[in-house]
């Protein structure tokens, strides 16, 4: 470790009255080794809260030998970077959610919390922006302005740093698409928990983004996000959990956290008819194309 491990339990979940929350067991682990390439580690969630070096080590147990660990205000962000600079197998993403942006714009903040983010960007464990992006489920047409300079905001301190742009896209898909044409994508652009279908996954292919499936293409009402990867190029695929949110099944409600990724990538391969080891091999290519090498040795030289 290269620096102290932050305390614990930054946020907690709030969630539905009556949900379960025991903590799923651990799947079988995965014949090739991969990254969960969204997480969010700061959260409490469950009858048992996992410490975020806890949640490490099980999902090493599984198959997942490293996260992206990311933050979604500058609070989050700086905890985000200080595991990351803690802990070899974490490498963060910095950013101020789409649904901050109104807020902060609202105080006259917005302006010096992008500072900070571009700040927290050049840290070397900072490997991508995000997330950031446009959220207009939650924010109404007074809203949307701040999110845009905000977004377009982000999009430049990933291309200024030489790291990817991991992207919250919710109800916003045709709107998300416009700013990153218009302002021009950075090289490696993330769609984290891709929710487009076939059509949004055939413009990430010919732009050359990629697309992160969650928990949520196991979900048996969500049958437009496995025909999204069934057409996206391989080379353009991640796998994250979102953890602790978006739990895939069987476990759908309960605590979620890096260790339960094996079950998403098993459904991805059920839905791509490819053995599990080859696109285990194909994932973890992916992210390690995105975000560099988790060993720090590898990625000073």
């Amino acid at each position: 470790m290269t620096a102290e491990t932050p305390a614990p339990g930054l946020r907690k979940r709030t969630g539905a009255p009556g949900r379960d929350l025991t903590r799923p067991e651990l799947p079988e682990p995965l014949p090739v080794p991969l990254y969960d390439n969204h997480t969010h580690l700061e959260f409490e969630d469950g009858v048992d809260q996992l410490e975020p070096l806890e949640s490490l080590d099980r999902a090493a147990a599984v198959g997942v030998r490293g996260v992206v660990q990311v933050g979604t205000d500058l609070e989050t962000s700086r905890w985000s970077a200080q595991l990351a600079a803690a802990d070899p197998r974490v490498l963060a993403a910095v950013a101020l959610h789409p649904n901050e942006a109104p807020r902060l714009f609202a105080r006259g903040e917005l302006s010096a919390h992008l500072s900070e983010i571009s700040r927290l960007a050049a840290e070397p464990r900072v490997r991508a922006v995000g997330e950031t992006g446009l959220d207009f489920f939650r924010t109404g047409e007074d809203g949307r302005e701040a999110q845009i300079e905000a977004f377009e905001t982000h999009i430049e301190i990933a291309k200024a740093n030489g790291i990817a742009l991991q992207i919250h896209d919710r109800d916003a898909h045709e709107e998300v698409v416009a700013t990153l044409t218009r302002v021009g994508a950075p090289e490696r652009t993330v769609f984290h928990c891709f929710s487009g279908d076939a059509r949004l996954a055939r413009i990430c292919n010919e732009h050359g983004w990629y697309m992160s499936f969650a928990g949520t293409m196991t979900f048996k009402n969500a049958p437009a996000l496995r025909e999204a990867l069934a057409v996206a190029r391989p080379e353009l695929i991640l796998a994250e959990t979102d953890a602790p949110f978006l739990t895939p099944e069987p476990w759908r409600g309960r605590p979620n956290a890096p260790y339960l990724l094996p079950h998403t990538v098993r459904r991805m391969a059920e839905t791509l008819d490819l053995p599990l080891a080859e696109l285990c091999t194909q994932l973890a290519a992916n992210t390690e194309r995105v975000y560099g090498s988790w060993d720090p040795e590898e990625a000073a030289a």
